[in-house]
């Protein structure tokens, strides 16, 4: 595209992402569902709220875990497919969940869930990137995270509500319901658009040669560091917020549900802001001024505030997160020209391995050190990886590029 495009008349967002932004949308309505009930669940089973949060690092780790095999498929047979492919088993697996009589079959469940909900938000982030130039990929992203934000809104603060009324069951069984809706739609919405890419066969040597590519950048080792800190220290705290509130004698469900979903409120706000913050604060105040509004707002969390002011805090919070986490997006996205689902899965691989050790950080932390030293040392840790991003995390052009 050129450069007085830019400047002049904007490139146009493609229709397409609008479908890439539902299939988000109905895999991130379970990302978060069970968090606000995870104290009713460890009721039901006679677990320990420690062991239940163990459910959310399931779901994380096998996210994670399918993350390299999903971005190589996405490449290889169409990304298009393989959305539509996952979103039916994510709604299966809920359904699934939602009738479940033993905590390990739940466990199970959550697993599956892993799996389906890995195969979209990734496949998804690199489908998007390949529609647009670099100049106008971040806004497309940010419409991506749009409708993955409004999924994580609806998902925690109806999920408590529900589960007020029909409990972690009723959670469950609705949302299989909507994505399984939401499957059928992505697969019409897509039907004949990605022909080229669906028809390729496996290509060992391709394969090799894009996860040497993308490691052959410097930026590679950065940016799945960053992810990999920031899912430990961000997102492994959300299965204990309900906890938080529980020991204040706030049980309503409803309650924590909204106190979680003000983070999807504050990425809303940013997926809106995005294209005007941009050029004001360029990408190092981006890290900068993000992670400082994310380590500020943990140690708000710590000092423990009401659960109203906890809902600013994590708007705050989630404004903050993603202004850094948008940013590293994309430089990930920019490590190769000819992988990319495959690097936006290794992103996404890191980012839910920190999911996977963020709760079970938190559970040691919080039984050993107590609950604000934990959370003193997550908040300098996002604050310090700003600071360390915005020095060393510099553009650089993918090896394919250059070869090209």
């Amino acid at each position: 595209m050129a450069q007085d495009d830019v400047a002049g008349a904007p490139e146009r967002l493609p229709p397409a992402l609008n479908i890439i932004a539902l299939s988000g949308f109905a895999a991130a309505l379970s990302t978060r569902a069970l968090d606000p009930v995870l104290p009713r669940i460890a009721s039901d089973f006679s677990v320990t709220i420690a062991t239940a949060a163990g459910l959310a690092a399931a779901t994380a780790f096998t996210f994670a875990v399918v993350q390299p095999a999903i971005g190589a498929a996405g490449d290889l047979f169409g990304k298009a497919r393989l959305m539509t492919i996952c979103l039916a088993l994510l709604g299966f697996a809920n359904l699934l969940g939602a009738m479940t009589t033993s905590y390990s079959l739940l466990f199970m469940c959550r697993v599956l869930a892993g799996i389906g909900a890995g195969g979209v938000f990734p496949v998804a982030l690199g489908l998007a990137s390949d529609l647009v130039s670099v100049d106008r990929r971040q806004i497309a992203i940010g419409r991506v995270l749009g409708g993955s934000m409004t999924g994580n809104l609806l998902g925690a603060s109806a999920s408590g509500l529900i589960g007020d009324f029909f409990g972690w069951r009723g959670v469950l069984a609705i949302l299989g319901v909507i994505v399984v809706i939401a499957a059928i739609t992505v697969a019409l919405g897509f039907r004949g658009k990605e022909m080229a890419d669906e028809n390729r066969g496996l290509d060992w040597t391709s394969l090799k040669r894009g996860y040497r590519t993308i490691f052959d950048n410097p930026n590679a080792v950065i940016c799945f560091g960053a992810v990999l800190v920031e899912g430990t220290c961000v997102m492994g705290l959300f299965p204990y917020v309900a906890a938080f509130l529980h020991e204040m004698g706030q049980e309503s469900l409803a309650v924590a549900g909204i106190v979680i979903a003000g983070f999807a409120v504050g990425g809303l706000f940013y997926t809106l802001t995005v294209s005007q913050l941009l050029p004001r604060l360029k990408t190092i105040g981006m890290m900068i001024v993000g992670a400082a509004l994310v380590g500020s707002q943990i140690l708000v969390i710590a000092y423990g505030p009401q659960w109203q002011a906890q809902v600013v805090a994590f708007v705050a919070m989630g404004l903050g997160f993603y202004m850094l986490h948008g940013c590293i997006q994309v430089f990930a996205s920019e490590l190769t020209e000819t992988a990319r689902g495959t690097a936006m899965s290794l992103h996404s691989f890191f980012f839910f391995i920190g999911q996977t050790t963020g709760p079970i950080a938190y559970g040691l932390g919080l039984a050993h050190l107590g609950k604000w030293p934990t959370l003193s040392v997550a908040a300098a840790t996002m604050v310090a990886l700003g600071l360390v991003l915005a020095r060393i995390l510099k553009a650089r052009p993918p090896a394919d590029a250059i070869a090209a």
